[in-house]
């Protein structure tokens, strides 16, 4: 009698195991779409290193039930397409993920479980929405204003510019506090990667340290790992490279030449729409502080000279010029990683970059802060 207990044991065990075993080479997404209305048709999308690209699509069966079936070589970011609205999710081979939201429902929300990454895509996306709602009901009120007067006014803007560029901040900042907070899951690398590069250039390098061995098969991460030790000699903290080009007179110009003085290296071009609308304001900064140790070297990315001295003169840029001629494929160019202009340096008397692509009001108040501060 005890023999045939403990066969019988042994097969509910098998049994159990045998069923509850999870098929590790692909993950499946059961979903649910309340009130669905005419919708047929949902659909799955897959992140790569640069886009996302559609990779499987279903039909809604009854009751707005739909099932995804799809492998990946490592843990992704995946969006569901329904009715013209995305949700987010992290999935890996293995996982059983139950989904579910209501066509119904103006703020999209949706629940989802199966995926502990997908959870906090779905934290990092509330954040974002949070802000977005702020910062529409800013852009709404503006145009309705706006609206009432019959023509844009600088008034209202700006009222509204630096409204919105503080929702914008506070959102960056929101992220920046995620990202610390959850380093270890993937779904902080892709809120990493909903930040300006530009302004976040710092935050990028020292996150990208501390993840370097971290999500390495995942392609995008690795990228974005490799990209950020390629920049990290140029990030702030660091001695700014020397190099040796050539001024509007055809004599060296040297970096060096401004040891021991602050100076603003600019990247700028005169084909380039964003750098000479900025161009007033860094006029108007060297006026200011120019007396009080401001030095600007700009190092044009033009191909024609012509056009380089003509904008030149234009702009009333009185400070010290120099270029290779050869867009972004100059060595100076190469040596500073630039990929987008306009683009800047701020280097200190110690040779040490000390602030990176500062414009505007932000530039405004560095300077301020730099050469006002109490002695």
């Amino acid at each position: 009698m005890k023999r045939h207990s403990s066969i019988y044991s042994l097969l509910v065990v098998f049994a159990v195991a045998l069923f509850s075993c999870k098929d590790k080479s692909t993950f499946v997404i059961n979903g649910t779409l309340k009130n669905p209305g005419s919708l047929k048709k949902v659909y799955l999308w897959q992140a790569d290193s640069s886009r996302l690209n559609k990779v499987d699509s279903t039909n809604l069966g009854e009751n707005g039930q739909f099932q995804f079936k799809h492998s990946t070589p490592y843990a992704n970011l995946f969006n569901i397409e329904a009715g013209g609205h995305i949700f987010d999710l992290i999935a890996k081979n293995g996982d059983a993920i139950e989904f579910s939201t209501s066509m119904a429902d103006s703020s999209h929300n949706y629940t989802i479980s199966g995926s502990e990454e997908s959870d906090k895509i779905k934290e990092f996306n509330a954040i974002n929405n949070q802000y977005t709602g702020k910062i529409n009901k800013l852009v709404e009120e503006y145009r309705t204003k706006s609206s009432r007067l019959g023509k844009e006014s600088d008034s209202l803007l700006n009222i509204y510019r630096p409204l919105i560029m503080a929702q914008l901040g506070d959102q960056s900042n929101q992220v920046l506090k995620f990202i610390d907070a959850n380093s270890n899951s993937l779904a902080a690398f892709y809120a990493m990667m909903s930040l300006e590069p530009m302004k976040y250039e710092q935050q990028m390098v020292a996150y990208a340290d501390k993840i370097k061995d971290q999500f390495k098969d995942n392609p995008a991460a690795q990228h974005f790992i490799r990209r950020m030790q390629e920049i990290a000699p140029i990030s702030i903290g660091h001695k700014a490279p020397d190099f040796s080009t050539t001024g509007v007179d055809g004599k060296p110009v040297k970096l060096s030449d401004y040891k021991g003085k602050y100076v603003l290296l600019d990247f700028w071009a005169s084909w380039c729409g964003p750098c000479r609308q900025e161009n007033p304001n860094v006029v108007k900064q060297y006026h200011i502080y120019q007396s009080k140790g401001l030095n600007i070297l700009g190092i044009s990315l033009d191909v024609q000279k012509a056009n380089w001295l003509d904008a030149i003169q234009k702009d009333g840029l009185t400070w010290q010029h120099a270029s290779d001629l050869k867009n972004f494929d100059g060595p100076t160019e190469k040596l500073y990683h630039i990929e987008a202009i306009p683009s800047n340096f701020m280097i200190d008397p110690q040779g040490i970059i000390v602030a990176k692509n500062i414009k505007g009001t932000d530039l405004e108040e560095f300077l301020n802060k730099t050469f006002n501060k109490p002695q």
